[in-house]
């Protein structure tokens, strides 16, 4: 007989696409998601996996997906969470402001910017983009950092500077899963230990593994990384779905995850409750009222 959940399990990070109505630069080539993905096709594999709700988040640099992704969530009870995208370098509180107003503004949890897709790896440390982080602060939303490795100095740099901001990482920044390097990736991920305004995502890590041949074997040297900077009440999991359909099911993302912690020996009841839903909550502050748990 299954044990009766007693924590709302939440998926920090997914996306919906529709390239018949939208633009993806991101997606050219990756044939096997390049098409329609909406509620529908993800509320079965929450389901089947006793997750109860999830984060949805931006993928493009379009003020109108964001608007579109606020709708879905007032229509949508599973979905408690919008991580949208403004531009941080142009009237950033007026345009958060505007979908606050839009039709399911209070799903607006968090912020996002492709940083990795700017040429200088110091983009976040301009003037421009330091006064819409401000703003960000300001309005008490979350900045997810999408990030590589190779700007995780300035990723560092801001997290300090703006001691009174939520971070989030996105996809543990990304480190060459495939190539089994951890360095310099673990070094500067260290610097994280101590800031404690940072949290981080369990997600993406299939696409950087070897999508044909990857094991759960291969993410353990970076889940202990991460476990060790950042603990349960800091790490959230998320499917990064359908971006993790390249390399592995929503139901595979799911159990490897669960594995790897196990296999870790820090899948404790308390740790398995924050990292599948509780941290989500908590950085968020996500609002469960309509959730159905």
């Amino acid at each position: 007989m299954d044990q009766p959940q007693l924590f709302p399990r939440i998926d920090s990070h997914h996306h919906f696409l529709d390239p018949a109505r939208r633009d993806y630069p991101w997606l050219k080539g990756m044939d096997a998601i390049e098409r329609r993905f909406a509620p529908d096709d993800l509320a079965p594999l929450l389901d089947a996996n006793h997750i109860n709700g999830s984060v949805l988040v931006q993928t493009v640099s379009d003020l109108d997906e964001t608007r579109e992704f606020l709708r879905l969530a007032a229509e949508t009870p599973w979905i408690v969470g919008v991580v949208g995208w403004v531009d941080l370098t142009d009237q950033t509180a007026a345009a958060m402001q505007d979908l606050r107003d839009s039709e399911g503004g209070e799903y607006l949890v968090g912020i996002r910017h492709p940083v990795h897709y700017e040429q200088d790896p110091d983009w976040l440390l301009g003037e421009e983009a330091q006064r819409g982080l401000e703003a960000v602060a300001e309005a008490d939303l979350v900045y997810d950092l999408l990030v590589w490795p190779r700007e995780l100095p300035a990723a560092i740099t801001v997290a300090r500077d703006f001691p009174h901001l939520r971070f989030v990482i996105d996809h543990i920044a990304k480190p060459p899963i495939a190539s089994g390097e951890t360095e310099p990736w673990a070094e500067l991920m260290h610097e994280f230990a101590g800031l404690d305004n940072v949290a981080c995502k369990l997600s993406g890590m299939v696409t950087e593994a070897d999508a044909e041949h990857w094991s759960t074997e291969d993410l353990l040297p970076y889940v202990r990384t991460v476990v060790e900077i950042f603990g349960p009440d800091r790490l959230m999991f998320g499917s990064d779905w359908p971006v993790c359909l390249m390399a592995a099911s929503y139901d595979e993302v799911v159990h490897s995850a669960r594995q790897a912690l196990s296999d870790l020996e820090v899948l404790t009841p308390e740790a398995e409750a924050a990292i599948f839903g509780g941290t989500t909550v908590r950085w968020y502050r996500l609002n469960l009222t309509n959730l159905d748990t």
